[in-house]
């Protein structure tokens, strides 16, 4: 039995470091749940009473792939229109949105060097995006 029709993606570039590979997950995920309103679940309560954030209510899974494979995993989402979180390496060096959607702006697609990229779609599309990728260790 599936729960979800959908599959969430989170796709790193293998050569980044630890603190970038994380940072770029974080904004990714952001940017799926953001666009996706449904995609929250209700606020967490412990024992005592305490109050904490709601998280998504669907896994993710983070996979891993060199530059090359980021490119083929973006050029086969584009081809099919499907919508895309993106996290370039000029991002690194920004410091807040704006920033971050300037340094995107400059860019064209063919020659965006991606550090990530996000997506939530049907699962087999998702899997034939996302083919090639590996399940980040």
């Amino acid at each position: 039995m599936t729960l979800f029709d959908t599959k969430i993606a989170i796709v790193v570039r293998d050569d980044l470091a630890g603190w970038q590979k994380l940072n770029v997950t974080a904004f990714l995920t952001s940017g799926i749940i953001g666009k996706s309103g449904d995609l929250l679940g209700e606020d967490y309560e412990d024992a005592a009473g305490n109050r904490y954030n709601p998280l998504a209510i669907q896994p993710m899974i983070v996979l891993s792939a060199d530059a090359s494979g980021l490119r083929k995993i973006y050029q086969r989402a584009m081809g099919r229109g499907v919508r895309l979180s993106l996290y370039i390496d000029e991002m690194f060096a920004t410091g807040h949105d704006a920033a971050n959607r300037a340094a995107v702006k400059q860019q064209q697609p063919e020659e965006m060097a991606f550090a990530g990229i996000a997506l939530r779609e049907e699962k087999k599309i998702v899997d034939k995006i996302t083919k090639g990728a590996k399940l980040h260790a």
